[in-house]
């Protein structure tokens, strides 16, 4: 009698997991002797290049949005000062120079800042 318990409660416990997979979106597909069986839609397998894109932007206008409210003077004592410290300072700088993509995103927030 306790197999037939656990039996139904494996069964619950299938139908439960296919269900809440089913959420996030499905595809039907009518099998060989009529029956209607809806899949899960799998989850796309790869690394988010759309996310990586948009982090790069958001840093590049970062660093524009300094550049334009600090000013190219400021900026670059600031950049020479993380040149002259330790390794990750070093390493910090060259990651925050002043690149022709940020100068130009700095120019065109300019008048927004002042």
């Amino acid at each position: 009698m306790s197999n037939t318990y656990q039996s139904f409660d494996s069964r619950l416990k299938n139908i439960d997991r296919t269900r809440t997979r089913l959420v996030h979106g499905y595809h039907s597909k009518v099998s060989k002797d009529g029956l209607i069986v809806f899949k899960p839609k799998r989850r796309k397998a790869g690394f988010p290049l759309r996310a990586l894109v948009f982090v790069i932007l958001g840093f590049f206008i970062f660093k524009g949005f300094i550049l334009a409210h600090t000013g190219n003077a400021i900026y670059e004592q600031r950049i020479a000062k993380l040149q002259a410290g330790t390794v990750l300072e070093q390493a910090g700088a060259f990651v925050m120079q002043a690149d022709p993509v940020t100068q130009s995103i700095a120019q065109k927030l300019r008048p927004f800042v002042l």
